[in-house]
């Protein structure tokens, strides 16, 4: 990536204080996501997940001689998705090469790829990193160098013998998207903003699922440092990394272990290096290599890939809506940045949230599943597609407090009884006696007994306003949280000014 233009100026709230000197990191990124597919990038395979090893293998994956590659168009489509959905430019022309290179789990001693011609161009994503002290969001452009397509390799496995490695195949063909941005990362924050932002619009696209446990997606991460605006250090390329803390680790890791280097009066040696999660350092794995290392070449047996204009166009007319623009499409709606910004965060938590808010108050439906559902959620270390509250059971509970028949507390216990036991809100409130009391009479007499029980403190109320707050818990309290805490407002102030 050293050959690319930076493209960003030096930003002094990134930088890193060396012992004699403040340095800033430079990082570029190489996602590899699984496309969502069925079968192989050149065979008909399954792609299921979790079968036994070396149950999805065709004689093309396993490499038999005489047996020919044929391009899957579902990944061929799905890879165009992808790059529209970058905003990046769709090439109508691209080219396999062969990447050689001989490892036990790469039965054709090479892996077909592309190299000097993708099927995907420039692009860009737009990062959110934040909010700061002042709740404040820095947006950052991180440009997309290309996309192309390639085959994944099997999987070597050494824990299964004491002398032997064994090897698996299912994964060997699978389509993998090679997505790599230009060294336009500054901190590890940016990084996981980055990854983050890829993995939720490849979701909404529906061309990965984005599991990284899975490895259905995993980031090589390319860092150097610097002198702040200065000449593109030396890098080393982290392989590997499947968790979005691990890569927030391994490069605040690593650029450490750089500049500890450099001001000794070292030198960076250009090599591949792991993340040993357990320990949260790299370590060196191998020099690194050079394109010439691999000596790409044209695959003679795949003609140049190539569509038309129409082609690109009927994609684009499926495409969904994206997270920024639906992000935009909420805040014109009333909700705030910072709300929309979770809601859209993951295409599941947006597809509930609009489900609950269909016909209803956005701005109170959105308050339900941010604080409330995602919370619970994140309290029980579940995700959304787990949960005990569907969304048709939070929007009775937002349509009653909506009518004035239960109050913001009773909706609270009413949410925790529903989370526990489920059911159907409004028969839970009617059955369970929930119904808010709205009757003012009822209201001005409880209001009248708590007054006539505090005479002192009704005296400092009058001097200092705001404890009428206490009045209006002692209020609620004796209601069983049941009063309209409008109208207990209202009628108490009323009765401490004239009392």
């Amino acid at each position: 990536m050293d050959a690319l233009v930076d493209t960003r100026t030096p930003d002094p709230k990134k930088f890193i204080a060396g012992a004699t000197q403040d340095w800033e990191m430079v990082i570029g990124m190489e996602v590899h996501a699984q496309v969502s597919s069925s079968s192989k990038l050149f065979s008909g395979a399954s792609t299921e997940f979790g079968n036994e090893q070396n149950a999805n293998v065709s004689l093309v994956d396993a490499a038999m001689p005489g047996m020919l590659p044929v391009i899957n168009e579902e990944c061929v489509s799905q890879a165009v998705r992808t790059g529209l959905g970058l905003k990046a430019q769709i090439n109508n022309r691209s080219v396999f090469d062969r990447k050689n290179y001989f490892y036990p789990d790469l039965p054709q001693g090479y892996q077909i790829s592309q190299f000097k011609d993708p099927i995907v161009g420039e692009g860009k994503i737009m990062i959110a990193v934040g909010p700061d002290k002042k709740g404040q969001f820095d947006e950052v452009e991180i440009g997309i160098e290309r996309l192309h397509l390639e085959q994944d390799a099997g999987k070597s496995m050494h824990d299964q013998h004491p002398t032997m490695s064994f090897v698996d195949l299912n994964r060997s063909g699978v389509a993998l998207m090679e997505i790599v941005s230009k060294p336009d990362i500054r901190s590890s924050d940016e990084a996981k903003a980055y990854v983050t932002k890829l993995r939720t619009i490849l979701r909404y696209l529906g061309t990965c699922d984005g599991n990284m446990e899975q490895g259905s997606l995993r980031a090589d991460v390319n860092v150097s440092v610097r002198t702040p605006g200065g000449e593109f250090g030396t890098r080393c390329e982290i392989k590997n990394v499947n968790s979005i803390r691990f890569i927030g680790q391994a490069i605040e890791y690593e650029a450490r272990r750089q500049i500890g280097i450099l001001e000794d009066g070292g030198t960076i040696d250009q090599e591949t290096r792991l993340f040993d999660p357990s320990k949260g350092e790299t370590r060196s794995m191998r020099s690194k290599e050079e394109a010439h290392d691999y000596r790409y070449f044209p695959d003679p047996d795949l003609l140049p890939l190539e569509f038309d204009d129409a082609y690109v166009e009927a994609i684009k007319a499926n495409l969904p809506e994206l997270p920024d623009d639906k992000r935009e499409r909420l805040i014109k709606s009333g909700l705030s940045p910072y709300d929309a910004s979770i809601l859209v965060s993951e295409k599941s938590v947006a597809d509930f949230y609009e489900e609950v808010a269909k016909g209803r108050d956005g701005k109170l439906a959105a308050n339900w599943v941010i604080n409330d559902l995602l919370g619970a959620l994140n309290k029980a270390g579940q995700s959304i597609e787990e949960t005990p509250v569907s969304a048709d059971q939070l929007g009775a509970i937002v349509d009653l407090i909506k009518d004035g028949t239960i109050s913001g507390k009773i909706a609270k216990d009413l949410f925790e009884i529903i989370w526990n036991e489920g059911g159907d809100p409004k028969e839970v409130v009617e059955a369970r006696g929930m119904v808010q009391v709205t009757d003012l009479g009822a209201i001005e007499s409880a209001v009248d007994e708590v007054i006539a029980a505090n005479p002192d403190k009704v005296t400092a109320a009058k001097e200092k306003p705001q404890l009428v707050g206490w009045f209006v818990g002692q209020v609620m309290k004796a209601t069983g949280g049941k009063a309209n805490p409008q109208a207990v407002n209202e009628i108490l102030r009323k009765k401490i000014e004239n009392s």
